[in-house]
């Protein structure tokens, strides 16, 4: 059997803080499901996302730290066009999430912002840009 990926995991130090954050991005996280040391859910697609608190991953590394200095992963979620990215940065970043890079249009014909969940972690929204017709 060849591996293939199942299963995206983010290890937080307040579960109810990152569920929230990831309902506003529309994710299906069950209500009370932040009062558990582990969850996760199924994405479309059959993949699954999954959050672990800081304590339950140290039942098993007692000795485990943050990575510093930089991020190792990030989540990208694709959003039904420009206005939608801007609007979710509006409000993720009115709520009071660290926006990392307000939106702008990528050179590779995307609109793009960064915003910051409650760990640190930078999660993209982005959109294609409209295809402009060039003149004949």
């Amino acid at each position: 059997m060849t591996p293939r990926i199942d299963l995206f995991g983010i290890i937080t130090d307040d579960l109810a803080a990152s569920a929230a954050f990831y309902r506003r991005l529309g994710l299906d996280i069950p209500e009370g499901a932040e009062k558990e040391p582990h969850v996760e859910i199924l994405l479309p697609g059959g993949q699954r996302l999954a959050w672990d608190t800081v304590d339950t991953i140290r039942t098993f590394l007692p000795d485990w730290t943050p990575s510093q200095g930089g991020h190792r992963l990030g989540l990208a979620f694709l959003c039904d066009g420009p206005a939608e990215v801007d609007a979710l940065w509006t409000e993720l970043t009115q709520a009071g999430y660290t926006g990392e890079k307000a939106p702008w249009d990528a050179f590779w014909g995307q609109r793009y912002a960064i915003v910051k969940d409650p760990d640190g972690n930078p999660v993209d929204l982005f959109a294609p840009l409209p295809q402009v017709e060039s003149p004949s």
